[in-house]
């Protein structure tokens, strides 16, 4: 099983190619820097998803070597917590063009191969952050609901293929993306869930293990949002 993890020297990413090492998969990992994760079943990737060609080199380079992937992960991606007023351009360029630009170009890549088998599943990342229509989350919330409607419009072109694509909607977890985030903020937040609490890894992980696994190849264009946000 070939699974590609965006995202993944830390974080969730990192918790995420650890999961699936440990269930056997090889993983093909990538972020913008180095990582220190080994394993023999783990290779890595330095790049920026938002750069077309590094893309497309990553991608030609796992066919020549594994022939096809199975999965794609799309985790990587970037929040700012900023009043729209107090919100620099390049904060929003910067955005945009990892969550949205790096998430496409990772889904078209990646299918091409799955085309080729016939089969494939593909995972993004959404966020609560869009349903709940977070203050100060202006540019990052509507980044996210991009990646719904992507997710939703790829599931349609992509099922003749046998290709899913669905995503999940995580509530805050114990990561750098929340890290500078005021307490007073997450706690907001969290009040607005049905379960008021932050999330962990194996939330999330349960999540993907049940979009990925062969036996929901029924299951496509849905976005899951954790923590009883409809």
């Amino acid at each position: 099983m070939i699974t590609v993890i965006t995202g993944s020297r830390k974080g969730i990413g990192r918790g995420l190619a650890e999961h699936y090492l440990t269930q056997g998969h090889t993983v093909i990992g990538c972020s913008r820097s180095t990582s220190d994760l080994t394993h023999p079943l783990y290779q890595h990737f330095e790049l920026d998803i938002a750069d077309e060609k590094s893309v497309i080199s990553m991608i030609r380079t796992i066919r020549k070597e594994f022939g096809q992937v199975d999965n794609l992960i799309n985790n990587a991606g970037i929040a700012s917590m900023n009043s729209a007023l107090l919100t620099p351009g390049a904060t929003i360029t910067r955005i945009l063009e990892t969550n949205v630009i790096g998430t496409f170009l990772l889904c078209r890549e990646c299918a091409k191969l799955m085309k080729q088998k016939g089969s494939g599943r593909i995972v993004n990342f959404a966020t609560v952050a869009t349903p709940l229509q977070l203050e100060g989350e202006a540019i990052y919330a509507s980044s996210k609901a991009a990646v719904v409607t992507l997710t939703q419009i790829l599931a349609k072109e992509f099922a003749p293929l046998g290709i899913t694509v669905n995503a999940v909607g995580p509530t805050p977890v114990d990561t750098d993306l929340i890290k500078s985030v005021p307490q007073p903020k997450i706690d907001a937040l969290l009040s607005r869930q049905a379960i008021c609490r932050k999330g962990i890894l194996s939330d999330i992980t349960n999540v993907v293990d049940f979009f990925i696994n062969p036996a929901s190849d029924f299951v496509t264009g849905q976005t899951l949002y954790l923590g009883g946000i409809s």
